[in-house]
């Protein structure tokens, strides 16, 4: 990029641009090192020095910058000296560092990852290289599957993806998102969920389901829609262990988009710096790699506006504004238990297009869960005569449901025959529901959501 704006900052000829790191001093246009240059002292006072215009290029001098008012001194008066004479100084560092004594005078600018224009171009010149040229829109899609990763990351994708398929074609896939996955979940961050579920895998909450594929179409036609109505996200509370989380997946598998995953206890636990900036840094990077859904799990733990003038205010700040301003590619889903810790702010219309409560299943509705995770696990659900199970099951949850089903066969198994019902049933009698034994609690979640949000499951059934 600074061999290019070299080329166009005077017509006549192009200016020279010198590189200086710590390790191999400052030289120009692939000449060695000036001696005594490798010191950032030296470095600054040469460039003071230098007669005629040119671009000087200071790789991670934001070290120096940050370990020495002398070097921040020294820089200072290199600004005075180059002013209204052609030579420009250009620091790159991969964190922003600007010391308080330069800002007002330093022009902040950050490059972001590739966009998939440049992706592709990017991907063609490597395909062939490597002696293979895969079609157009083979290259679209494989440029859609890196986005967010920068050009290294993307290379080292596609060499997996060439090692591990002889032809690039839909068959490559797989390679590129595992090894994206590699590359996003590295960072502790932001967790790339590879494992996905279809809304056939969800027993009930018709209505749900029925916003879905709506906002489906819609979101599909994002870019020739008013932003007003793209689809921003939707907020899932209700009781645990009802399908929350598996909707969040079946979200992502039905729009046809990866599923990402912020992780907030890493963003507070300080091993990537202050939680507010941990935090909007994932944002911004969910941003790169739109279109994507992106589910913040548990949300009431970690974005609440309790403490206003502290780290999870500012944060919760954040994300109410960056809530209306985001990439119109990237689909927000966010899952709460404890419903009453969230805030009005939150909840209210705007934030996200819709807020769904998810209650415990309906008499049908456990009947079809039972029925999918029987089929799951290889047993006809055909040869059972389930509504019988009705009343054994009255307030179970998704969940318990489950878990029955994984006891019965589990039973079957270590008795050497194959799962009858008289195994579900025996199962089912001797289960307590967690409606039972926290019914009190279950009440107030239910009482609080009555007229806060739109219930997932049709009510007709009741």
């Amino acid at each position: 990029m600074l061999r290019e704006v070299a080329r166009r900052l005077h017509s006549s000829k192009p200016v020279p641009v010198w590189t200086w790191s710590l390790t191999e001093g400052l030289g120009g246009d692939g000449k060695p090192a000036e001696p005594g240059t490798h010191a950032p002292r030296a470095a600054l006072d040469f460039i003071a020095a230098h007669p005629g215009p040119a671009i000087f290029h200071l790789k991670d001098f934001h070290e120096p910058l940050r370990d020495s008012s002398e070097i921040r001194r020294r820089l200072r008066d290199v600004y005075e000296s180059c002013t209204d004479r052609h030579k420009f100084v250009v620091v790159t560092s991969p964190v922003r560092f600007i010391p308080e004594e330069i800002e007002r005078s330093v022009l902040f600018l950050e490059l972001r990852p590739p966009d998939p224009v440049e992706l592709v171009a990017f991907l063609r010149e490597e395909t062939q290289r490597a002696g293979r040229s895969p079609g157009d829109a083979i290259l679209d899609q494989f440029a859609g599957v890196l986005q967010g990763l920068t050009l290294d990351e993307a290379r080292y994708a596609l060499r997996r993806a060439m090692a591990a398929t002889p032809q690039l074609g839909p068959e490559s896939l797989p390679a590129l998102l595992e090894e994206k996955r590699l590359l996003v979940n590295r960072g502790g961050v932001i967790e790339y969920i590879a494992e996905g579920g279809s809304l056939g895998e969800i027993g009930g909450l018709d209505g749900l389901k029925k916003w879905l594929l709506e906002r489906r179409k819609l979101f599909q036609m994002r870019d020739s829609l008013n932003s007003e109505i793209v689809p921003k996200g939707v907020l899932l509370m209700g009781i645990p262990g009802c399908g929350k989380s598996l909707s969040v997946k079946a979200i992502a598998s039905s729009f046809q988009l990866p599923l990402y995953r912020i992780d907030m206890i890493e963003i507070f636990s300080g091993r990537h710096g202050k939680p507010e900036g941990a935090f909007v840094q994932a944002c911004r990077q969910m941003e790169d790699m739109a279109p994507a859904v992106l589910w913040f799990d548990e949300i009431e733990m970690g974005i609440t506006s309790t403490d206003s003038g502290g780290e999870q205010g500012r944060i919760f700040a954040f994300f109410l504004t960056w809530m209306q301003e985001k990439a119109r590619g990237l689909f927000v889903a966010a899952t709460a238990n404890r419903i009453d810790l969230l805030p009005a702010e939150m909840i209210r219309k705007g934030r996200f297009d819709e807020v769904f409560f998810v209650d415990l299943p309906l008499e049908d509705e456990r009947i079809e869960i039972f029925k999918i995770h029987l089929s799951r696990r290889g047993v006809d659900p055909a040869a059972f005569d389930l509504a019988q199970l009705k009343s054994f099951t009255n307030g179970w949850a998704g969940a318990e449901i489950e878990q029955c089903v994984v006891a019965a066969v589990t039973k079957a198994r270590l008795s050497g025959h194959a799962m009858t019902e008289e195994d579900l049933i025996g199962v089912a009698a001797k289960m307590v529901p967690l409606s039972r034994t926290m019914n009190e609690q279950i009440n107030h979640i239910r009482s609080w959501a009555f007229e806060r949000a739109v219930r997932a499951s049709n009510p007709a059934g009741r």
